[in-house]
Order: structure tokens, then sequence, then C-alpha cells
């Protein structure tokens, strides 16, 4: 059992698969601008570099393109409509939090998501009012892999950043929660590029399926 007094998790790819929403929302618009729908295997880890990097990858454009932010808004829009649609909590995660709540130990979710899509989301999965703390990008001057939102996170939690966890499924999650001062897991079931080395980002532990957590942060 890990010794902690606050969990801090990312949202996208870590505390919930929101990848099929994702994918809904993208294929939608890829059909109403006359392209095929793409399989959800080849979506689903751009998530992790957000709205930009989703129309990158399905329309082949790059943020230089004269169409790419008309384009992105309208993705946005698309997706902020359904996307709760089938966004549900990771296996075994739902596990962690009540076992949190069980030992009074605040849990919190620190993400590079935006706060109107993470306050949608968390609301309608009725997290939301669970959750001792949400800091997003717009709480802050510099998002991850700045610690900024993670000090602010302790702070509101009245906790030192050597005390809490932070789990992450990006490098710059793990580079935040370093520099933080924090202990930090690589969530190694979330949207991770198959070139990338989840050994390479210096995280404190790894944990390659969400089912596995519960053992670690408990047993």
């Amino acid at each position: 059992m890990l010794k902690f007094k606050a969990l801090l998790l990312d949202l996208d790819g870590t505390l919930l698969d929101t990848a099929p929403d994702f994918v809904t929302a993208l294929n939608k618009l890829l059909v109403k601008h006359g392209r095929d729908e793409l399989p959800e295997s080849a979506i689903r880890n751009s998530v992790t570099n957000g709205s930009a990097g989703l129309i990158q990858d399905g329309f082949k454009i790059d943020a230089e393109h004269p169409n790419f932010e008309s384009i992105r808004q309208e993705y946005l829009d698309l997706y902020f409509d359904n996307l709760a649609e089938k966004t549900t909590l990771f296996p075994g995660l739902k596990k962690v939090l009540v076992s949190c709540d069980a030992k009074v130990i605040p849990w919190g979710i620190v993400t590079n998501k935006p706060w109107k899509y993470s306050e949608a989301v968390l609301k309608q999965l009725n997290l939301l009012d669970d959750s001792s703390v949400v800091i997003c990008p717009d709480h802050v001057k510099s998002p991850k892999p700045n610690p900024e939102a993670l000090l602010l996170a302790c702070s509101k939690l009245n906790i030192e950043p050597g005390d809490c966890l932070y789990i992450g499924d990006h490098c710059r999650d793990i580079d935040a929660g370093r520099a933080a001062g924090m202990a930090t897991i690589a969530a190694g079931w979330g949207y991770i590029d198959e070139r990338d080395n989840i050994g390479h980002w210096n995280a404190d532990h790894v944990v390659l399926k969400s089912e596995d957590l519960h053992h670690l942060l408990f047993k």
C-alpha cells in the first residue's frame, strides 16, 4: 500500500475512457465534410493531444491550414453535445474512488481539458460533486507539463505536494507531477502512442491495467 494523503488524476485516458465520444464526434464531422469514417483504433490514441490532434489526424491538415480553426470549433460543438454518451470510468477506477472516500482521502482531477467540457462530463457522470478539486487550464497561466495546476490543487486541498499522488497517461503528466514534488504513476491503460515508451517517463510506478491500480494503492 502506498502512503498518500490525496489522490490526483488526469481525466481523459486516466480516470475516464472518453475516446468513444471523441470518435463519434469526429466521424460525424468527417461524414459531414464528405470524408470516410475512421475506425476507433485509428483515432483513440490521438485523444491525448486534444481537439487539435484529432483534427490533424482526422483531416490530415495542420494548424496552419486556413480552415483548421473553423473545423476544430465545429468539432468541439459536436463533441459537447454528446460528450457523455459512451464515456465511462475505466475498469477498477470506481473501486479506487470508493476506497478513497472510505479512507477519507480526498481525490481530485488535474487536466488539460478545458473547464467547459470537464465540468459537463463530470456532472453527467455524477462525479463533479464527489471530487474534492478539479483544476483545468482555465484556472492557471501554464497547463501541464508545467506543475502550476498540480500545485494549485494541493493548495486548495491544503495538502503538501509531497503527500499527493498523481496519475496520468502522458509523459507531460509525469513531468508535471515530478516538477511539483509528487509521487507519480503512469497509467499504461490510457491513450498512449504505440511509439511512446512509458518506461522512459521516469514515473515512480507504472500500472498497465486499470484493474490493477487499486491493489497498488490500497493493498
